[in-house]
């Protein structure tokens, strides 16, 4: 009775966490030379789950329904900024040509907040980069100079924060919008912090030069991930700004990584 107990209960936990990622796009585990670090030292992502797209504006309508303090009136300074939800018309009502598009003007507090109440979590630095280096026949295309020309080129359109999400074709992992929408909060995303000791060994004096943020860096020509890295490190997790959103990730199970 006991064993049938425990798998009873082993199979409602998988159930369970079945429904909870059931429209997120499972990963497989890999390793990755990210943009900063030792070109020899691979960075070991796990598997893990993400959201196939951007948390919408009607995404996050009904996550304030439930969770009053973060309406747009009554959260806290000290949680988000003034434009926190700017483009709301109020509490609990949103323009309906926004509904579908990814939702912004939301810190990085209320973004974690919101993947936590759904079981979730932010995905990290490293697991954002991993699946943004795939185009939509390769799941690392950073060599590939057009596909990287595509991210910039996508970087200097204006007001894409409109658009809808999952409009753009997916990536070779299924996932869609990891370009060419919004900035995305990542859980880590103040752990890019760059000095001049950690870009040259403790040579101060090349970091106070311009440019000198890509000493260090593994890929000189890379510059779409520039702009990412560098955008993070601007940050404060207060800031709500018009063309940052979010999306969720969540763990595999441990045999599954």
């Amino acid at each position: 009775m006991k064993a049938l107990a425990i798998l009873v209960l082993f199979s409602m936990q998988a159930m369970g966490l079945h429904a909870q990622y059931e429209d997120m796009v499972s990963i497989e585990g890999g390793a990755y030379a990210p943009l900063y670090g030792s070109s020899a030292e691979l960075v070991r992502v796990n598997g893990f789950y993400i959201d196939a797209e951007p948390v919408t504006h009607a995404d996050f309508l009904n996550f304030v329904k439930e969770y009053p303090e973060w309406r747009k009136s009554g959260v806290k300074r000290l949680f988000a900024d003034e434009r926190y939800l700017q483009l709301w018309e109020n509490d609990l009502e949103i323009p309906e040509t926004l509904k579908n598009s990814p939702v912004v003007q939301v810190s990085w507090f209320a973004a974690k907040t919101y993947c936590d109440c759904q079981g979730k979590r932010l995905p990290t630095v490293d697991e954002w980069e991993y699946v943004a280096m795939a185009s939509a026949t390769q799941k690392d295309a950073r060599e590939d100079s057009l596909f990287t020309l595509s991210i910039l080129s996508s970087y200097e359109k204006p007001k894409t924060y409109l658009m809808e999400v999952g409009i753009q074709e997916q990536n070779a992992w299924g996932i869609h919008d990891l370009h060419g929408l919004v900035w995305e909060w990542t859980q880590d995303f103040n752990s890019i912090i760059l000095t001049g000791e950690s870009r040259n060994n403790g040579n101060t004096d090349l970091g106070l030069f311009c440019a000198s943020g890509a000493l260090g860096a593994n890929d000189l020509m890379n510059y779409a991930a520039f702009m990412r890295y560098a955008m993070r490190s601007s940050l404060k997790a207060r800031y709500s700004l018009t063309n940052l959103g979010f999306r969720c990730a969540g763990d595999l199970p441990s045999d599954s990584k």
